[in-house]
């Protein structure tokens, strides 16, 4: 899945609150900032548990303000040039 999230979400821990909560759902993948303010994260796993991060990302971490959330299927392999793999853990990119 990939997951774009909007509004006031760099700079308030989202990054690193959705890395925790993946891991907490037992996902691989990875979530980055990206330039024009969103955030971008790619997820796989069991569908349950992804759409509960789906979920989980229209709240986000207390000092969030979540605008939209857009979840997309896509192919794992996708994930813009990084392999996302089951079994590879979930992380923050830069």
């Amino acid at each position: 899945m990939r997951i774009i999230v909007t509004g006031r979400v760099q700079g308030v821990s989202y990054r690193w609150a959705t890395e925790q909560e993946a891991t907490r759902l037992g996902l691989d993948g990875w979530v980055r900032n990206e330039p024009d303010g969103s955030v971008l994260a790619y997820a796989v796993g069991p569908r349950d548990a992804v759409d509960a991060l789906v979920a989980w990302c229209h709240e986000g971490p207390p000092a969030a303000r979540v605008a939209g959330v857009d979840a997309t299927d896509v192919d794992p392999r996708e994930g813009v040039g990084r392999e996302v793999r089951e079994g590879g853990g979930f992380r923050t990119l830069g």
